[in-house]
């Protein structure tokens, strides 16, 4: 697995034209049909056991000395920090997954989803007409006709998570019924988890024609795979259980639900995007990566944007190859932007509710 550094001058292109190595040049032989929104979808391969056993060997140490120095290497102010933050924003996807959900709360997740931002802040920062909203709406099931509705003309995505979240432990066809109806209803995104057990006891084979049978369910809707990251153990377990993921037609792939004790962790998000690199050398599909759980200060989320440009480029920095898994990350990055306008942090309640 390759491990080379891809360097990026963050301080100075303010996410403009990247100075970025750029990835290797190679294709498959069935090089892919861009589409319109500029990607070809993933249509996965066969379960390929020698690739994967080539993808095994997983240093830990060394994965969290680079993570080390990317927190520390680079600082982003001023300005700059503004721009990367409305970045961040854009990759969001906007969730809430409470037992005491409503359609009411669900309304009022999708109005802060349009307007993301008071409008003193959005005039103060000079990004009046520029719509920067997060990318999706993410909800369970029964509110994917609610955000559909609420959400009807923004551009902003609706996610459902699917396949008995966050367990995923009943019968296949019952979390493939729960897909249908959740693209039935509207959603054009689909978060789905994967049984942990099947990693644990290394059958990959079925593990595959379940991420098969579930993009199939998809349709047009785009399928991002939820690992549990937090619930798998060892990082030689989450590249295999990614690669895997990949080759069964994933269009994205997601470390957590939320709901395991350990989330999102650099180390854990650091060996899942050298999986996407080694798929993209392999096929020459661009596959997206989503970090969810736990994720909820700015601060964060630039280490986040860090990591992806500098292992993967800047072209994952947009919202069709990353996203973040947030509810409350949107209160603290406007809280930030107002500091940056005012010199002043204000208090949470300032700040509509997401």
């Amino acid at each position: 697995m390759s491990s080379t550094i891809r360097e990026a001058d963050l301080s100075a292109d303010r996410l403009g034209p990247s100075k970025i190595t750029p990835l290797p040049a190679r294709t498959a032989a069935n090089a892919p049909t861009p589409q319109a929104h500029g990607i070809a979808r993933n249509p996965g391969m066969k379960l390929d056991l020698g690739f994967m056993e080539s993808m095994r060997s997983v240093n830990r140490s060394a994965l969290e000395r680079r993570v080390a120095s990317l927190t520390k290497r680079r600082s982003i102010k001023a300005d700059n920090q503004a721009a990367w933050l409305l970045r961040a924003v854009a990759c969001m996807d906007l969730t809430t997954l409470n037992s005491n959900d409503t359609d009411e709360r669900v309304r009022r997740l999708c109005a802060k989803a349009v307007n993301p931002f008071r409008r003193d802040i959005v005039e103060g920062l000079g990004i009046t007409g520029e719509k920067i909203r997060p990318a999706a709406v993410c909800v369970y099931h029964p509110f994917v006709a609610t955000a559909v509705d609420a959400l009807r003309g923004s551009g902003i995505h609706v996610a459902a998570v699917s396949t008995a979240f966050p367990h995923g432990l009943t019968p296949l066809s019952t979390r493939l019924q729960e897909i249908e109806a959740s693209v039935s209803d509207g959603a054009d995104e689909i978060d789905v988890v994967i049984p942990r057990g099947l990693v644990f006891a290394a059958k990959w084979q079925e593990l595959y024609n379940e991420i098969v049978s579930m993009r199939a369910a998809c349709g047009e809707a785009h399928l991002k795979v939820i690992l549990g990251t937090g619930d798998l153990a060892t990082l030689r377990n989450v590249m295999l259980a990614s690669m895997v993921a990949m080759m069964a037609g994933a269009d994205f792939i997601k470390t957590s639900t939320g709901k395991e004790s350990v989330n999102a962790t650099l180390p854990v998000g650091l060996a899942m995007v050298r999986a996407i690199r080694a798929y993209f050398e392999e096929t020459g599909y661009l596959i997206g990566f989503k970090p969810a759980g736990g994720i909820s200060t700015a601060k964060a989320s630039l280490d986040w944007l860090v990591l992806m440009k500098e292992e993967l480029g800047r072209r994952w920095l947009e919202p069709d190859l990353f996203r973040f898994g947030a509810s409350s990350l949107l209160t603290d990055i406007e809280r930030q932007l107002e500091h940056h306008l005012t010199g002043h942090y204000s208090a949470n309640h300032r700040h509509a509710m997401a």
